[in-house]
């Protein structure tokens, strides 16, 4: 029997956007952690209940809790935390087509996600002036078009799974038209927060590509990856995209070398290859996630004793004009 197919956007709109709302279904007093309602910069709580049924109820520190709830260490300001730390104002070569590195270049195909993580580092991200969607991507196609030592375009945002079948599969159909691109790479977190946005529809746009496909899913716990996730990306494989895996690591969530262990041998029960494991780009309202260096280094030596080589993620930081991800 086939499990009930549900609609990803009618889940999406009964997603959770009230943290007091959230903490009453799990069972947690207010008083117990410093949420806010209303950050200060805007970004709401944006959670789906798929994902909110993964958090331990009663249980105040759960790892998936404290990534998408609003909390009033978000409004303190820290030296060196900015809204901006990967200076991608200044990389546009189109409005909402970044590039950064030789050979490729990124394409912000929407502001939506979701899920909020409250260490984005685009929850500052001036979408209304980098939208690569209007007039049908046409300025941002055209500057593709252009520049032929582009091979590889990625899709993110916001999250490109935000946007319908429909639209997804008439953007990936320009891109195929492009003859020197020859890579697709979508940067998602849908699959893990909110699985049934893999529709048949959407694998079928992706298998129908002549683009070589990746998907890059975002988890940063074990605990996000149930059975649910497993079928969502059992679906992506069989549209014959590789699936690669980036965390960030942070402070009080997976900062434990057991931790990182068990997201990458579950990601591999999953069909997906741990990539890389972020450290914390510098954006306001996110000091609280970071860890030093050297803890960072610590977890790396001790994964390197306990996982073969494939399972064990490459720790990198991005720095603005750096000509690639820094190990």
């Amino acid at each position: 029997m086939h499990p009930p197919i549900i609609d990803w956007q009618q889940s999406l709109r009964e997603a959770y956007r009230s943290p007091a709302e959230l903490l009453r279904d799990l069972d947690i007093a207010p008083q117990s952690l410093d949420w806010l309602e209303r950050p200060e910069d805007g970004f709401r709580m944006l959670v789906p209940r798929g994902f909110a049924r993964r958090m331990e109820r009663g249980n105040p520190r759960d790892p998936l809790l404290l990534q998408v709830l609003p909390r009033r260490r978000e409004n303190e300001a820290v030296p060196g935390f900015v809204s901006d730390p990967l200076a991608e104002a200044g990389a546009q070569a189109s409005p909402g087509l970044i590039q950064k590195y030789a050979g490729r270049a990124l394409l912000i195909t929407t502001g939506a996600c979701a899920v909020h993580c409250r260490y984005c580092f685009r929850r500052a991200f001036p979408y209304a002036d980098a939208h690569a969607a209007r007039q049908n991507w046409g300025p941002a196609l055209q500057a593709l078009r252009d520049d032929t030592s582009i091979g590889e375009i990625i899709l993110s945002g916001g999250d490109p799974l935000s946007l319908s079948d429909e639209r997804l599969g008439q953007l990936i159909r320009q891109l195929d038209s492009i003859t020197h691109l020859h890579t697709l790479r979508i940067h998602t977190r849908q699959p893990v927060v909110l699985p049934e946005r893999v529709t048949a529809d959407l694998a079928a746009q992706l298998q129908g590509s002549r683009l070589r496909t990746l998907v890059v899913i975002h988890s940063n716990h074990p605990n996000e990856l149930d059975d649910s996730v497993d079928q969502a990306l059992m679906r992506l494989r069989r549209s014959g995209a590789l699936l690669l895996n980036q965390a960030v690591l942070l402070a009080g969530i997976n900062d434990e070398i057991g931790i990182q262990a068990r997201l990458s041998r579950r990601l591999f029960e999953c069909g997906v290859l741990p990539y890389y494991l972020h450290l914390l780009d510098p954006v306001s309202g996110a000091a609280h996630f970071a860890l030093a260096d050297s803890a960072a280094h610590g977890i790396m030596q001790g994964l390197n004793a306990i996982l073969p080589g494939y399972l064990v993620p490459r720790l990198v930081r991005e720095v603005p004009g750096d000509p690639g991800k820094r190990p």
